[in-house]
C-alpha cells in the first residue's frame, strides 16, 4: 500500500485577478478551491494515474471536513487524525500576481495527536511505500520525519522524502529510497549556487553518499538529473511547452517517479515518468491526469539517448560516405561501444512505444 503525510494540509483558494492594485477591492477573473498540501498533491496525482492510495495527517473545524469531503470526491482514501480545536489553514494563491500566496497557519497538533499518528504509521508492512513531503507546521517536533524513519528503520518500506535542508539532510542516515530537492535547495545544503544538470551531479553524488538511494534532482526549465543507486546518472533538458501553474510542480515530480518505478522497476521508465508528471502538471491548470503525463512522456528524451541517436545517424551516413558530415565524425568507428549506443537508442524507442 503506499501512503503520504501531510501535516497541514490546506484548502488551496486559487484566484486569478485582472490589474491587481493594492488599497482597493479587486474582483477576480477565476476561482477555483482544491485540497492542497504537498502529500495531497502526491496522493491526487497517484490516483489520476489509477495507483490506489492513502492520505494521512491531521485536519481540524470545516475547512478539515471540506478537504477530506473534496479527496473522498475524488476517489482518494484517508486516514486524518481529527482536531478537536483550530480548523486547517486556507492557502490564498493570486496566479496572475507573479505566483503570490498568502498561507494560512493552521492548527496546534499536540503531542499527544503525534503519536496517535505514530501508532498508525507503525502498522505500515514490509513493501509498503510511504511519502513524506513538506515543512513542519508550529508545535511539532523539528525531528518528526527523523523519528517517523526510526520507528519504521529494519522494515522493507520505501521511504520518498521531499523536504528542504535540515530536514531532508537529517533523514539521510535512515536511507531514504528517494529524495528530491531542487537545484536551489541542493545548492543551499552545500553553499554553492548551480545552474546546470552537470553542476548538480556531484552534490546529489554527495547526498547519495550521506545516506539516500536515488536523489532526483528538479531544474524547472533547465530539466531534471536522477543519481540512482545502480550507479547511472540520468537527465534531459524539461519538456517543451508552456507554464500555466507551477503549483504542485514537484509532488507530481515525486508522484509519477514512484509510480513508473512500482510498474517496471526501470530506471528510466521512472524518471521519464517522474519529468513527465512535474510537467504536465506546470502545463495545466490543475494537477496532471493519466492522459496529460503520458501526452508529455512521449515528447521526453534522455541525454544519453539523445546523443545514441546522433551518433547512430552519424553512423548510418558514414557507411553512405556522405559529404554533409563534419571531418570529427569520419574518425567514428563501427566499435562495440557505438553498437551498445545505438542499441540503447532502440531500447529507449521501444520504452515511448509502450506507454
Amino acid at each position: 500500500m503506499i501512503y503520504t503525510v501531510t501535516f497541514n494540509p490546506s484548502l488551496d483558494y486559487i484566484v486569478s485577478v485582472r490589474d491587481f492594485k493594492l488599497g482597493i477591492t479587486n474582483r477576480t477573473s477565476d476561482e477555483r478551491i482544491l485540497p492542497g498540501g504537498k502529500g495531497i498533491n502526491v496522493s491526487t496525482v497517484l490516483k489520476n494515474l489509477g495507483i490506489d492510495n492513502t492520505a494521512l495527517g491531521f485536519v481540524s473545524g470545516f475547512t478539515g471536513d471540506e478537504i477530506v469531503r473534496r479527496l473522498e470526491n475524488m476517489g482518494v482514501k484517508n486516514g486524518f487524525i481529527r482536531l478537536e480545536n483550530g480548523f486547517s489553514r486556507i492557502n490564498l494563491k493570486l496566479k496572475s500576481t507573479d505566483g503570490t500566496e498568502i498561507n494560512g497557519q493552521g492548527p496546534v497538533i499536540s503531542k499527544e495527536n503525534v503519536e496517535l499518528l505514530m501508532e498508525r504509521l507503525s502498522q505500515l508492512k514490509d513493501g509498503d511505500v510511504l511519502f513524506l513531503s513538506g515543512s513542519i507546521p508550529a508545535g511539532m517536533d523539528d525531528d518528526a520525519y527523523k523519528n517517523i524513519m526510526e520507528l519504521l528503520k529494519g522494515r522493507d518500506i520505501k521511504i520518498v522524502v521531499d523536504a528542504t535542508k535540515e530536514l531532508l539532510v537529517k533523514s539521510l542516515p535512515y536511507g531514504p529510497f528517494l529524495i528530491k530537492p531542487n537545484n536551489y535547495e541542493l545548492g543551499e545544503i552545500f553553499g554553492v549556487r548551480l545552474t546546470t544538470r552537470s553542476s548538480v551531479i556531484p552534490y546529489a553524488k554527495k547526498l547519495q553518499n550521506m545516506g539516500a538511494r536515488n536523489v532526483l534532482v528538479s531544474m524547472a526549465g533547465e530539466g531534471a538529473v536522477l543519481v540512482s543507486d545502480d550507479g547511472r546518472v540520468i537527465d534531459a533538458p524539461a519538456p517543451e511547452g508552456k507554464l500555466i501553474n507551477g503549483v504542485g510542480a514537484g509532488d507530481s515530480m515525486v508522484a509519477g517517479f514512484m509510480a513508473g518505478y512500482l510498474a517496471r522497476h526501470d530506471y528510466n521508465h521512472a524518471f521519464c515518468m517522474g519529468v513527465a508528471s512535474g510537467s504536465a502538471s506546470a502545463f495545466s491548470e490543475n494537477l496532471a491526469t493519466k492522459e496529460e503525463i503520458e501526452k508529455v512522456y512521449k515528447t521526453i528524451v534522455l541525454e544519453e539517448i539523445r546523443e545514441a541517436y546522433l551518433l547512430q545517424q552519424l553512423l548510418r551516413a558514414r557507411k553512405k560516405r556522405s559529404t554533409k558530415l563534419l571531418p570529427l565524425w569520419l574518425k567514428v568507428e563501427k566499435s562495440t561501444i557505438l553498437k551498445g549506443i545505438a542499441g540503447r537508442y532502440l531500447q529507449e524507442k521501444k520504452r515511448v512505444q509502450q506507454v
